[in-house]
């Protein structure tokens, strides 16, 4: 799955061969061995798969950026299809559903969110920024990019050699990206304070290549702009569009956003559609963050309520319902949802349709809530956004098993090309 061929000799033990394909004949060098499995590295391709191609980047292979590159695109997807559909037999224990036409857009371009690793190596030259190299601590070099955007990856060497010249040069560990539609912010970890020289020297930085610099001396919550009191300087607000629905949201460069602002509109778009909204329905949003959802579901249905565990996030979800005039149609909740239970769950009403979009861990706490409540709390329909598709198919276990929905619909969402990364969609209806 992340881009490595899996082989199995006489004995039944696997073999994973990084660089390889499933069906191609390669030659190569033992890196790892365990009494049940080995890894690999190939060294030499002697009968090539249909669907290799040569990669894009000059670092591929030893950033860990992406794992799939040398893979054909639309074989990416469908790589990430079928580790879908094993998870949701093996864990979930669903064979009878209908799979979903996959989710995708540009393979390159497309990454509007990064953390860049930035480390002085004076053995290597000089400053280092990227990503970390595969399956290591170390830092890929990267003088490109090409899964950033265009302007961000023409910026890599030019910050790396700036930011040598800075006083505290080797206090400064990562650079955390964040393009909108109209700015780019970089948010600068630093270790000591800056001097007086190094914050001018950013601020000009920032101007000669329009960049709204931040700051982070702590914790993300410490983040700052670098210019918020220059009254000389143009504050441009750092926002992404989801144009299907017409609306803009606004956001911290330390905020969860999705990567891909084309695919998420083309998620979003999805999600809504599968909850087949009626307007006079009422919505839970789970998980809402800055109600990238909500917002937009909002649009469709009579009430929409976002729950979600950051105080920050919430408060900015319901500035951008403020600023998208949909103040009257959501409201928003400060809760740990993975605390709740079936009493808390009905103490929130009847809700007719439940958007869940759950981090990694998922929403076993949910579902079970959900399933234990009674009947008549339970939602007709429920659509699930996963980045996890493992977490996703043992909470389908958790509705479907023994819990009164059935699933309709699933499948991939290719929000990170070139990666090993799955992100999907699943619809869930009353049995």
């Amino acid at each position: 799955m992340e881009g490595r061929g899996v082989a199995h000799d006489e004995t039944g033990k696997v073999h994973f061969v990084e660089g390889g394909i499933t069906g191609e004949q390669v030659v190569a060098e033992l890196v790892k061995s365990k009494p049940t499995y080995s890894r690999s590295v190939v060294t030499q391709v002697l009968r090539a798969s249909s669907t290799r191609v040569e990669p894009r980047c000059p670092h591929f292979g030893v950033c860990g950026g992406c794992a799939m590159q040398h893979i054909e695109a639309d074989a990416q997807v469908a790589t990430k299809a079928r580790a879908l559909e094993d998870l949701l037999e093996r864990i979930g224990g669903q064979r009878d559903y209908t799979v979903m036409p996959p989710l995708f857009g540009s393979a390159w371009r497309y990454r509007h969110r990064a953390r860049l690793t930035t480390r002085f190596v004076e053995k290597k030259g000089g400053m280092l920024v990227g990503f970390h190299e595969k399956a290591s601590t170390y830092v890929t070099h990267l003088t490109e990019c090409h899964i950033l955007p265009k302007h961000v990856s023409d910026l890599l060497p030019i910050i790396a050699r700036f930011l040598e010249k800075l006083s505290i040069y080797q206090r400064i560990p990562q650079i955390e990206l964040a393009v909108g539609d109209v700015c780019t912010a970089m948010v600068l970890r630093h270790l000591e304070p800056l001097s007086a020289s190094d914050l001018a020297s950013l601020k000009a930085f920032g101007v000669a290549h329009n960049i709204d610099w931040w700051l982070q001396p702590e914790t993300p919550a410490s983040a700052h702009r670098l210019n918020a009191n220059d009254a000389d300087m143009p504050h441009v607000e750092l926002a992404y569009q989801i144009p299907s629905f017409g609306i803009r949201m606004h956001f911290k460069p330390t905020d969860f956003t999705q990567v891909n602002h084309l695919i998420n509109d083309s998620m979003v778009s999805k999600a809504v559609s599968l909850l087949n909204l009626q307007p006079d329905e009422k919505v839970l949003d789970l998980f809402c963050g800055l109600g990238n959802f909500t917002l937009p579901l909002a649009t469709r249905s009579a009430y929409v309520k976002g729950f979600e565990g950051s105080e920050d996030l919430v408060s900015r979800a319901g500035a951008n319902a403020v600023a998208n005039g949909l103040t009257g149609k959501v409201e928003f909740h400060v809760r740990n949802l993975f605390e709740v239970t079936s009493p808390e769950w009905e103490s929130w009403g009847i809700h007719e349709k439940v958007l869940i979009d759950p981090p990694r861990d998922g929403a076993v706490a949910i579902c079970k809530a959900i399933v234990q409540a009674a009947p008549q709390f339970w939602p007709k329909r429920i659509v699930y956004v996963s980045c996890n598709p493992a977490t996703l198919a043992r909470d389908t276990g958790i509705l479907c098993g023994a819990g009164p929905y059935r699933l309709l619909q699933a499948g991939v969402i290719n929000m990170f090309p070139h990666t090993a990364h799955v992100e999907s969609i699943a619809q869930f209806e009353l049995k």
